[in-house]
């Protein structure tokens, strides 16, 4: 047997040219890698050489060209397409024996050059996919030729068209949506990559793809860093199969994006809301009712906002959910599955509340194997003050429309005269967005950083004995959220909840700019 592998190896003939060899080895790995990373330009640079265009470190989308790809992306793909037909040529020869390492590089290659290919039919369609007859055609002209050789296994081609779907949905979300220069912004957008097809993209279309749901993730940051926007874009990248009899994905007909937030709930709502409840389990509890957790499809995500803000006894019940996948709707005791995939975010700092007691380590741990952080607006703006630009002009379009190139440089104007350089935005994102807004409609704004303890108004007002009860709470909540920096820091202070010193401080931002 020793022998007769010995002289198999030894008759296998090299089938690239040793100048092809660098070129479709690292676009064999660039297929496989983060496109968030560095890792991609370096490919780019060995499979191009030369005629690498150079684009800067990050990658990422531009809200004065948003659809515009890496230059080097078209200069690979016309090389696949003039080396791939002669080395097919040369696989169609009975004469020659390929190596196994050489046969991998070439159907790496393949399904880069067809992912290429068909990337704008799947950007294009929705529902009609009946382009896999193309495809398929496609692969079987490339394929056919190569040699029955147990050393390598041709993957499945309805497997790998569901692949190249995730593959562009992941990017669509990631790349469209989480917008920014900066390199804070680059690992998120890397980070997210990652925690829909782990740092292994090869383990992943091999075995993992169907097994990311086993995987909990959670999303910390300061509030108003788009924490949900992050679980939407995970969850909008989900491993979905493909029959090729139907021409159909096994899409879910209910939604699959199911958000709870739990500092807006009570705990018994909470409670039924995740797990369902039975009728007649409490007052109001007219008939069963499924909880989000049972109507979850496979392919679904359950997103837990504020995380940090759940009861320990409901802790104690998710704990279960994610050990085992089974839970129990209130006022029952059958057990029913979880079939999704769970998402949570916290603002809180859960060491914190891990030390004081008031969230269970134990559920921590089986949170944190995938874990993301999400940077603040600062952390941007101190590594990319240009940024800001690109980010008002996102929320200027999403707010006026087909009026936002008139309206912009208006908003950017008054920004950038009013609001100092070094501004912290403790509202991240959120309060930006508020910004523009006010600016938008009243030309503007008011942050808190701008009330002092001695020259506010408020202040006067306090003295002269003309302000009412519920004011001069929402101005001191305010005014200790100011200096304290976060509202759990400020709840501690105050002596109240975190929830109350929110909506005290969203009071006074209403009537302060009002």
């Amino acid at each position: 047997m020793y022998k007769q592998r010995t002289f198999i190896y030894n008759s296998c003939m090299e089938i690239l040219q040793p100048d092809e060899r660098p070129t479709l080895q690292a676009i064999a790995n660039l297929a496989y890698c983060n496109p968030f990373l560095a890792d991609r330009t370096n490919y780019e640079k060995q499979a191009l050489g030369p005629a690498y265009i150079s684009a800067g470190p990050v990658w990422s989308a531009s809200v004065t060209a948003p659809h515009a790809h890496s230059p080097n992306v078209v200069k690979m793909h016309q090389r696949l397409e003039t080396l791939l037909p002669q080395i097919r040529a040369r696989l169609a020869d009975p004469a020659l024996t390929p190596s196994p390492a050489d046969l991998t590089t070439y159907i790496d290659c393949v399904q880069y050059l067809l992912f290429q290919r068909y990337d704008l039919n799947f950007l294009q369609t929705t529902r009609d996919w009946s382009f896999y007859r193309q495809f398929e055609t496609d692969w079987r002209h490339f394929f056919n030729v190569i040699p029955n050789y147990p050393a390598v296994t041709l993957p499945d081609p309805a497997h790998v068209f569901a692949c190249f779907r995730q593959l562009r949905r992941a990017f669509q979300h990631i790349f469209d949506n989480i917008i920014g220069n900066s390199m804070p912004i680059a690992r998120l957008r890397a980070s997210a990559w990652q925690s829909v097809f782990t740092h292994d993209l090869r383990r992943y279309h091999r075995v993992l793809y169907s097994r990311m749901h086993d995987f909990p993730t959670l999303i910390t940051g300061p509030s108003g860093t788009g924490k949900e926007l992050i679980a939407r874009a995970i969850a909008g990248a989900r491993f979905v199969p493909f029959h090729p009899r139907t021409l159909q994905f096994e899409d879910p007909l209910t939604e699959t994006f199911l958000p709870i937030n739990l500092a807006a709930l009570s705990p018994a709502l909470i409670e039924s809301e995740l797990f369902g409840h039975k009728k007649g389990s409490f007052t109001g509890a007219l008939a069963d009712r499924k909880g989000w957790l049972e109507t979850c499809p496979p392919t679904g995500c359950v997103f837990l906002d504020e995380l940090g803000e759940m009861d320990l006894s409901i802790q104690v019940k998710l704990l279960r959910v994610i050990e085992t996948r089974k839970f129990s709707m209130v006022g029952d005791t059958a057990p029913r599955e979880f079939p999704g995939k769970l998402i949570a975010a916290t603002n809180r700092d859960l060491s914190e509340a891990i030390r004081t007691g008031r969230f269970r380590e134990d559920l921590y741990y089986r949170l944190c194997a995938d874990l993301i952080r999400t940077p603040s607006l600062r952390d941007q703006l101190d590594d990319s003050p240009a940024v800001l630009d690109d980010l008002i002009l996102f929320m200027v379009r999403r707010t006026v429309g087909d009026d936002a190139e008139r309206c912009f440089p208006e908003v950017q104007a008054w920004i950038a005269e009013n609001i100092p350089q070094d501004y912290a935005w403790p509202g991240n994102y959120r309060e930006l967005e508020q910004c523009v807004r006010n600016v938008i409609i009243r030309r503007s704004y008011r942050p808190l950083t701008h009330t002092s303890d001695t020259a506010d108004p408020m202040s006067e007002r306090i003295a002269a004995g003309q302000i009412s009860v519920d004011e001069l709470v929402s101005w001191y909540a305010a005014l200790v959220y100011r200096k304290a920096g976060t509202y759990e820091e400020a709840s501690k202070i105050l002596g109240i909840d975190r929830r109350t010193v929110k909506a005290k401080v969203e009071a006074f931002l209403e009537r302060s700019t009002g």
